[in-house]
Formats: C-alpha cells, structure tokens, sequence
C-alpha cells in the first residue's frame, strides 16, 4: 500500500474532529462527523518542493493522521473498521483560510480553498502493524522550530471506526483513498520562506517517533489570486 498516493482516487477530509479546534475556529461542536474532498494532485510528497502559498491568501496549516484504506467497502459496520484499514499516514491539510471565510459567509463549497497543488503534504505509508491502537497516536506541528500543534487521537470527538462507518454509508470507501482525521488545536498560518516539520508518533507524543517531515514555505508566482472583494 506504499503506492496509495499513486492509485487513491480520493482524499476524505473530516473537519472540526477535535473540540478545542473546533472552538478555536468559532465553529459549533458536530453532532455526527462531516467530511470535505480534497484532490489527489493535491499530494506533497517530502523532497517534492515547498508548499505554494497562493496570491492574496492567508494559508493555515492542519497537521493529522491518515488511515490508508486497503480494500473497497460500502455500509461498513464500525466492528469490521479494521479489517479495511492497510496503514497509516501524516498529513498537513492546508486551508485558503481567508478564501474559505469569504466563501462560507456566502453559502458556497470551498473545495477551492482546501484543493490547491501542494495543499496536502503527506508522509510515507506506515504499515498497520506498527500502530496496535489508533486512539493513542501522538501528532505535532512546529513551524521554525516553535511547536504549534501537538495532540493525541484520543481527544477526536469521532474515533476512526465510526469514521470509517459514516463515511463509507455515504461513499464508497476505495483502495488507497486517505481519510484525513481531523486536527488538534493550535492552527494558524504559514507565511513564506518559514520551514514546517509535523511528527507522528507512537504510543502517545512520547512514543517513538514514526515518521516525519519537513517543508518550505514560499509564495507562488503566477496563477490564481485571492481577491477578498471579488
């Protein structure tokens, strides 16, 4: 499942899974999980180049865990959850936010704000095994050095079987489709030339550390501007 970024057809984004981050954001606390799709050409693999900030728009960083998907399924109970999980994986979700504020004030997707290349860094595949009990993962973020986000599953509102169950009674769960988990409190922005390493450890933020990476910042040149009046 090392070759997930190659033949995922999807990235499954749950949003507000964790209550601090949720209130940080000003947003209620969810009754049941909701979810956003993000493209594939979206994936930042380490050693690729730096993250693109867009024209005009102030970016946000979200890191998470990602659980690999190892087999197709639909209505998949919450008990049998594992058997279609192949792995994990570390993520940053990249949010457009001033681009996503405009848009929801005006009732429109934002898919834009969450779809630009390079707005999903993502790390290698880590096998299943190396992870018994995915509630007790630890994640951190630090831009320059000055720790962000740091946070353990345990405190997602949703754990990843009811995820897993929700999302795939709506869609189809793939092989190789990400389901990003949601992420701790403490996001904020990125601006350019600022460097940013995201760890994933096990079990809890003490653990060994299981993978990490770092990116670069830098703003794109060309291409698509934010204009907050448009």
């Amino acid at each position: 499942m090392a070759s997930f970024l190659r033949n995922g057809r999807k990235i499954v984004a749950i949003g507000r899974n964790y209550v601090d981050h949720a209130k940080e954001l000003g947003n209620a606390v969810p009754k049941e999980p909701f979810f956003f799709l993000k493209p594939t050409s979206s994936y930042l693999s380490p050693g690729e180049g730096p993250v693109e900030i867009p024209r005009g728009v102030k970016l946000h960083h979200e890191v998470e865990l990602g659980v690999v998907i190892g087999k197709n399924g639909r209505d998949i109970p919450k008990a049998q959850a594992d058997s279609y999980i192949a792995g994990y994986t570390l993520a940053i979700d990249l949010t457009a936010r001033n681009m996503q504020d405009a848009v929801k004030k005006k009732g429109l997707p934002w898919s834009a704000a969450k779809g630009f290349d390079t707005f999903t860094p993502i790390g290698p595949f880590i096998p299943k095994s190396a992870i018994a009990d995915n509630t007790n993962v630890g994640l951190e973020l630090s831009i320059d050095g000055k720790i962000k986000q740091k946070g353990v599953t345990k405190d997602m509102i949703f754990d990843v079987p009811t995820l897993i169950e929700f999302v795939s009674g709506i869609m189809r769960l793939e092989e190789g489709d990400v389901l990003l988990t949601g992420t701790p409190a403490g996001v904020g922005p990125i601006v350019d030339g600022e460097t940013v390493n995201v760890k994933l450890s096990y079990p809890g933020v003490e653990g060994e550390v299981l993978s990490e990476f770092t990116v670069k910042a830098e703003d794109r040149k060309g291409g698509y501007e934010f204009k907050a009046a448009a």
